[in-house]
């Protein structure tokens, strides 16, 4: 979406339109749904929160000024709210229900087959058994990870927005950004390693 394309969303939000209430969904739907997935490892509670996400953006359009994208400002919305979430199911000691590895193929990162062109060949069965594999085991490590390296991991590492979209949404300097990800990283892999060995 360019940007006058953008602005022009946010206009008709801020008219309170339907259609660019959905217009806004559609966009963004898949992204702040993976978000809150990758955050709260339970895809029942990531629906509720996407859904509260957009309930919430559409409630406080009014205050969005444009300082970074409509995107961007979803993404802190989303990030806010995953963090209210998993205080909330930490106080509840919430552990049971459907966990990141029953999320169906594909929904929480791109399937080994994801993403093939026409006419490329899908991967052998071993090698998509062997994917799903390392995929559950790096949610698994994911979900190990304190939320405050784990939302930097989401955002820096999986979703791929840049140094300035990441201090943006949260908050943080880039010196504080760089060092957090740094032992983010070491985390995850003291996680991931303690999974492969277990």
């Amino acid at each position: 979406m360019t940007p006058a394309e953008e602005q022009r969303l946010v206009k008709r939000l801020k008219r309170r339109e339907e259609h660019a209430f959905h217009e806004l969904v559609v966009r963004h739907q898949s992204m702040i749904y993976g978000l809150c997935v990758r955050m709260l490892g339970h895809p029942d509670e990531a629906e509720d929160v996407a859904q509260d996400v957009f309930v919430r953006s559409f409630q406080a359009i009014d205050s969005f000024r444009g300082d970074s994208s409509l995107g961007t400002w979803l993404y802190r919305i989303a990030i806010n709210l995953c963090k209210n979430r998993l205080k909330y199911l930490g106080r509840r000691r919430h552990g049971s229900g459907q966990t990141v590895e029953d999320v169906p193929e594909g929904e929480l990162l791109r399937s080994v087959a994801g993403g093939l062109s026409v006419g490329e060949p899908a991967p052998r069965p071993d090698e998509a058994l062997s994917g799903n594999q390392t995929e559950s085991l790096i949610q698994r490590a994911l979900a190990a990870v304190e939320p405050d390296f784990r939302e930097l991991l989401v955002l820096r590492d999986i979703d791929g927005l840049s140094y300035a979209e990441v201090m943006v949404i949260t908050g943080l300097a880039e010196g504080t950004v760089k060092s957090r990800l740094h032992r983010a990283r070491l985390a995850l892999k003291t996680a991931y390693e303690a999974l492969l060995r277990s």
